[in-house]
């Protein structure tokens, strides 16, 4: 199992609201349900008596059996849906992250695929 983080660049209102049409649309992709499981977090830990903070993080834990390319395609096209394309950083769990701002369907595709294969490669997505 691996996991890698999601964020969205935005007011708190906003960015809760692109975490949640990122999860659902993962969640919506054959391909990736048996692989995706995505959890909305706050980033922020909980003070003891006070309300939980806002949602700002989608984390998302891979099965051993997903292609990189999968996935990949899924945010790129998810992004490609949203008017203006939200800016995304993605997380590996060594802590290298990855902006994806401006560009398009292809492009975020390629680099959200090299991004995920990079570590891959090295051993970076086993948690």
């Amino acid at each position: 199992m691996t996991i890698i983080t999601v964020r969205a660049a935005g007011d708190s209102a906003t960015v809760e609201a692109e975490l949640r049409s990122l999860g659902a649309w993962l969640e919506d992709n054959r391909t990736l349900r048996r692989h995706v499981r995505g959890t909305l977090e706050s980033s922020l830990t909980p003070v003891q008596g006070q309300q939980g903070d806002g949602i700002d993080i989608l984390s998302l834990v891979l099965s051993s059996g997903l292609g990189t390319a999968s996935l990949a395609a899924a945010i790129a096209s998810w992004r490609s849906t949203r008017t203006p394309s939200p800016t995304l950083v993605v997380q590996r769990p060594d802590g290298t992250r990855l902006e994806i701002s401006g560009h398009s369907q292809q492009e975020a595709e390629n680099l959200v695929r090299s991004f995920l294969n990079d570590a891959e490669g090295r051993g970076g997505l086993e948690a």
